[in-house]
């Protein structure tokens, strides 16, 4: 049960802090796919019994961040190809409405935002290539693009799609270097349309074929057949 500290924050229980640093690890890729949960470990490591752990753990679960296996029992989870392209062609969809709907409403200052944020991507193709960087800086820039769209229930469906891909795109572009180019450049197409005040179905359907683009390359880099349905 939770409570409050002296100071009337409220104190976590041990199930929600030993879930946020289980969560924390795995996010910032400090548990690598295939890392084992191993119960009396982490909760000795956490000053705990196993059953807040094995609440934490069942929560990740249940996020896509851990899988569980008989007999061999909890595991981070790798990247599913099929999730990841199901989830990439929703947002695709949703990030083309959401940029094309907030478009003319992008402030100045905004649109320089995106435009550094892109360039700071664009730095790291001539250098050392960070792909969790690359990814994070790529995550942020259609963010801000999004983030003048007038419809609330579009930006909610947005964040719990972003949510989704929050673990995959931790280094999705780790497979497919090759796309990182391609992406930038579309990234500077896109802005001047916004900047040019495009039709909206233009802008959407830039903002839509770009992320099938990625869609495609990850695919292609993961030999898998490509099902992209384009418009």
């Amino acid at each position: 049960m939770t409570g409050t500290t002296s100071s009337g924050r409220q104190k976590l229980s041990k199930s929600e802090a030993v879930y946020r640093e289980l969560r924390d690890n795995i996010m910032a890729g400090r548990y690598v796919a295939g890392y084992r949960l191993v119960l009396d470990q982490l909760a000795r490591e956490h000053h705990v019994s196993t059953v807040p752990v094995r609440e934490a753990i069942r929560r990740l679960e249940a996020e896509g961040l851990v899988t569980f296996t008989r007999n061999v029992g909890a595991e981070v989870a790798g990247i599913n190809t099929s999730d990841y392209a199901d989830t990439m062609q929703t947002l695709a969809f949703l990030e083309g409405a959401a940029t094309s709907l907030g478009a003319r409403q992008l402030t100045p200052d905004r649109l320089r935002e995106a435009d550094e944020l892109n360039d700071a991507m664009r730095s790291m193709l001539t250098g050392e290539f960070d792909p969790v960087r690359f990814t994070q800086l790529n995550e942020q820039f259609h963010q801000t693009l999004c983030s003048a769209c007038p419809n609330r229930h579009l930006l909610d469906l947005l964040g719990q799609e972003w949510q989704r891909m929050s673990f995959v795109r931790r280094s999705s572009f780790t497979f497919m270097p090759s796309r990182t180019e391609a992406s930038v450049r579309e990234h500077d197409e896109l802005l001047t349309l916004i900047r040019s005040d495009a039709p909206e179905a233009e802008i959407e359907w830039a903002t839509r074929q770009h992320k099938l683009h990625t869609v495609d390359a990850y695919l292609a880099a993961r030999n898998t057949p490509t099902a992209q349905t384009t418009s």
